[in-house]
């Protein structure tokens, strides 16, 4: 039998009173890749950031209802009050469609997450950056430029080296919106091809429009419809 790693419960998400998802109930199990599709707007991109209570930080946003996620091997409701919300987002992270690479160089903005965490060991941040940047095909790339601005980056090359610096933490749970939307098809094939080596590790919800990716990767397949998510 299948372990779930998240489970939700009667999920709502208003955006400035505008109902955007309606009481969605959905499990997800621990160490699959669950691919999330559906139109532009649907609500996609909202579900994912309940996940880990990003949604706290835009304006005008209500969510209600119950978030279960397995954490440190125990079942915890992520809105009970009791859980570090810093901690949660480490454990629960998130890439988003448009890179958002941070105004620092390409080292530091994989390394920033230590840092956050307090890490001051500058050779295994080292270690820590390197395994990350070729985890996601990105180090040989940069290898020679680590110090020049990560911003200066290409777009498939930034969408990389947001992954790197999600990645370095070593996440539970990896929430992606479309993450192999800004690459070209080789690039995209190596993503997906970590993505199925991670998930023995780090379940893994993905939103995507590639009906041939849900099809290569993809454990389980949902589909946001109405601002309700069906099981496909």
């Amino acid at each position: 039998m299948k372990k779930t790693k998240i489970r939700t419960r009667n999920i709502c998400f208003q955006y400035h009173k505008k109902q955007i998802l309606k009481n969605i109930s959905v499990e997800f199990p621990k160490g699959e890749i669950s691919a999330i599709a559906g139109p532009s707007g649907s609500g996609k991109s909202s579900f994912l950031i309940v996940l880990n209570r990003l949604w706290e930080e835009i304006d005008g946003v209500n969510v209600t209802g119950k978030v279960e996620i397995e954490l440190n091997g125990q079942m915890q409701d992520i809105y009970s009050g009791r859980i570090d919300i810093r901690q949660l987002r480490r454990k629960v992270s998130i890439v988003f469609q448009q890179p958002n690479p941070l105004p620092m160089s390409i080292f530091k903005n994989v390394a920033f997450p230590l840092n956050l965490a307090g890490l001051k060991d500058r050779e295994r941040i080292s270690r820590e950056v390197e395994s990350a940047l070729k985890k996601v095909h990105l180090w040989d790339e940069v290898k020679d430029r680590l110090k020049e601005d990560g911003r200066l980056l290409s777009g498939g090359q930034q969408q990389r080296l947001c992954l790197a610096r999600t990645l370095v933490m070593r996440p539970e749970v990896l929430l992606l919106d479309e993450p192999t939307a800004s690459l070209d098809a080789r690039t995209a094939e190596a993503i997906e091809q970590l993505l199925i080596q991670l998930k023995s590790r780090c379940t893994i919800v993905m939103v995507t429009h590639y009906q041939d990716q849900i099809q290569r990767i993809a454990d389980s397949h949902f589909e946001v419809v109405n601002g309700n998510l069906i099981n496909r």
